[in-house]
């Protein structure tokens, strides 16, 4: 129905301007002196014009089912690049516009009636364009700073949470759950951004076949509902960031993001946080600030361990701290399965975490 709807207005259009053709042949007549010597009668001049809205009328009929394809791969284009396109562009984007074209605006006046009419239309017409599309692309690449500019004014100039760096949630770290309660202690500041391709990737782990990956991926979003319920979150949709399309990668894509974003990426991932120092991209590293917070064991303090197995070496025994920390006991394999007095005699640190050798105190 809309089809035939638009064919028969498209066709009346067509006749429309094989009206208009007339009406413009017969005005150069009139124009250039010609129309004397071509003086026609109302009749004739009437059957040139049903000749012509004919003509054109039955061009614009067969035309618009090819115009009509056309229009609608247009809109469809159209319409996947707005997807791709942020509410918060789409509005910096249409206020950048306003401002380019109310700066051409008043710039048509200064020279308004100083140029021959042609050439000021022209220059008109050009300033629009330019300053339109300036203030439309320069709004939406610096959107952010030009909303943390009003904010901070808003704020009576106080740092508030939009002034903050960026905090870009990795996999890993949703899915160890510590960033929950880092969060809940206010250490963390500035907006929590959890990209698209994040979610899609904890998505996949959850639905995974193999049910240790399932529980984690459970996990996951679990926390990322906590996350979303007590601080919130913003679901940064990517599709938007054309620099990020062509990168299968998810490690990469974070980095890029992070670069795009100038913000930090929060992970507890030994092999991305190399990466990422490669790259120069900041990163907070949740292992990183849990070994920082262990007590200090200094070598020479006594500590009171049950000894649970053995050591990969000779006569060792391994025992554990309440936070995870692996001390390894030199000649305390005959003790495994007692509780024992130990001297500490090195503590060894790495970005994996914290090491403490001991032996058992024989005083």
């Amino acid at each position: 129905m809309f089809r035939k709807l638009f064919r028969g207005l498209f066709t009346g259009l067509g006749a429309l301007a094989g009206y208009g053709v007339f009406l413009l042949g017969e005005f150069l007549l009139e124009l250039t002196g010609y129309g004397e010597k071509f003086a026609l009668t109302g009749t004739q001049k009437l059957c040139i014009a049903v000749i012509l809205v004919i003509i054109f009328g039955l061009l614009f009929f067969k035309l618009a089912p090819k115009l009509g394809r056309q229009g609608n791969k247009v809109a469809d284009g159209i319409a996947a690049d707005l997807q791709k396109v942020s509410t918060n562009e789409l509005v910096m984007g249409t206020f950048g516009l306003i401002i380019g074209l109310v700066i051409a605006f008043l710039l048509s006046h200064i020279y308004e009636g100083m140029l021959p009419n042609g050439i000021e239309i022209a220059i008109n017409i050009i300033s629009y364009l330019v300053l339109g599309y300036i203030g439309a692309i320069v709004s939406t690449r610096k959107g952010k700073d030009i909303r943390s500019l009003f904010m901070h004014k808003n704020s009576g100039g106080s740092k508030g949470k939009s002034e903050a760096t960026p905090k870009i949630l990795d996999t890993s770290v949703i899915i160890d759950g510590r960033i929950a309660d880092i969060m809940k202690t206010g250490f963390i500041e500035g907006p929590i951004v959890i990209p698209e391709f994040v979610l899609v990737e904890l998505r996949h782990i959850a639905d995974s076949s193999d049910s240790l990956k399932r529980n984690r991926g459970r996990r996951g979003l679990d926390i990322l509902n906590k996350i979303q319920e007590e601080y919130g979150i913003e679901i940064y949709n990517t599709d938007s960031e054309k620099a990020l399309e062509e990168i299968p990668e998810v490690d990469v894509k974070l980095l890029k993001l992070a670069q795009i974003m100038n913000g930090k990426v929060v992970t507890n991932d030994f092999n991305l946080n190399k990466v990422a120092s490669i790259k120069n991209v900041e990163v907070l590293n949740i292992n990183e600030l849990a070994n920082t917070l262990k007590p200090v064991v200094l070598p020479g303090e006594d500590m009171t361990l049950f000894l649970v197995k053995e050591g990969k070496e000779n006569n060792q025994a391994v025992a554990y701290l309440d936070d995870g920390t692996m001390i390894v006991v030199e000649d305390g394999r005959r003790h495994i399965g007692k509780t024992i007095t130990v001297q500490v005699t090195s503590v060894l640190q790495t970005a994996a975490g914290r090491m403490i050798f001991a032996r058992p105190n024989m005083r």
